[in-house]
């Protein structure tokens, strides 16, 4: 990471950090909560990924929209989620952001423009073009920004997005968390590219390739793109090289990954190398960093007491919000 500290404000990196300590102190609890049992369904935890979602969401406003993917606590914590909610969520409680039936992979917060983490690979891309054409008709200054994975954008999906998008210049913004796996198979054995970002020529648009581990690269790189799709000058893929430290789901051991591969990526972790950065670059003092990750554990601790304490979803409210209520009279 190079001295930015005059190009970016302080107090940006710092709600950088902020952020990336929730999500990792967030998922930490995930982890072990699902390994007790507590929590239902899949889990996919977003660790060693804190710096992409961190660094996109501190350019965008509570109006602007995102999407998500099975991978989506980092993302939808960046972008303002409630901690308390999203836990209750994942404990499956009536409090949770869908009264507990969306459980992992389904949050969503649209007062916040969170469109929703969702388990089909690739959902996101059609999703934001949808939220982009909305911007631009209503012509507002919102900007739609789509994460997704490495291995979804060799979904027609992704294509017909890009397409789409680049054509009608929406407002969008394409983040690829290459993570170099497809669930286990290895992207240099699902691509013949080396970088996802080479795919925006096709579309005619600007393809970027960042450090997915360092926060201010990602931050900067969103920036300009964030900034060029609210100018109206249409969308921008940028990819985030990163790494997964678990596996593709909570229960998979990730014996498909070489341990050589898995040490050195833990070398790179971001949040050990950012805070390393703004202590020698005079951002912050270790006892200044000390005192966000107290508030952060404060946060955690109240969002799994919240729900610990929350009731159980009524048997009777199985059906409720599933499906679209009929209003009488009307066919």
């Amino acid at each position: 990471m190079e001295n930015v500290k005059e190009r970016i404000d302080s107090s940006k990196l710092m709600d950088i950090y902020d952020k990336m300590l929730k999500i990792r102190a967030f998922e930490t609890v995930a982890m072990n909560s699902f390994a007790e049992g507590k929590i239902p369904g899949f889990v996919h935890l977003y660790i060693g990924e804190e710096a992409i979602a961190s660094g996109v969401c501190e350019n965008l406003k509570d109006s602007d929209y995102i999407t998500s993917t099975h991978r989506g606590h980092g993302h939808i914590i960046a972008k303002g989620g409630d901690l308390k909610y999203m836990m209750a969520e994942l404990f499956g409680k009536s409090t949770g952001y869908c009264k507990g039936k969306g459980g992992s992979m389904h949050i969503a917060d649209a007062t916040k423009g969170i469109l929703g983490a969702n388990g089909i690979v690739g959902a996101g891309h059609d999703i934001v073009v949808g939220a982009g054409m909305s911007a631009q008709y209503r012509g507002t200054d919102q900007v739609a920004v789509c994460f997704f994975g490495d291995a979804s954008t060799n979904q027609g999906t992704f294509h017909e997005s890009l397409n789409m998008a680049s054509v009608w210049k929406l407002p969008v913004v394409y983040v690829c968390e290459n993570n170099g796996y497809g669930i286990s198979v290895s992207q240099k054995r699902h691509q013949n590219i080396k970088n996802v970002a080479d795919r925006a020529k096709a579309y005619g648009i600007p393809g970027v390739t960042v450090d997915g581990n360092d926060p201010v690269a990602v931050y900067e790189a969103s920036k300009t793109a964030v900034e060029r799709a609210r100018n109206g000058e249409g969308p921008t893929l940028i990819e985030c090289k990163t790494y997964r430290q678990r596996g593709h789901f909570e229960g998979d051991a990730a014996n498909y990954k070489p341990k050589e591969e898995q040490e050195e990526w833990l070398k790179k972790d971001p949040i050990p190398r950012f805070e390393k950065y703004l202590v020698e670059n005079n951002i912050a003092s270790e006892d200044e960093l000390k005192k966000v990750q107290k508030s952060v554990d404060d946060q955690i601790k109240e969002a799994v007491e919240f729900a610990d304490k929350s009731p159980e979803p009524e048997l009777n409210s199985v059906f409720e919000d599933v499906y679209t209520d009929m209003k009488e009279g009307v066919d």
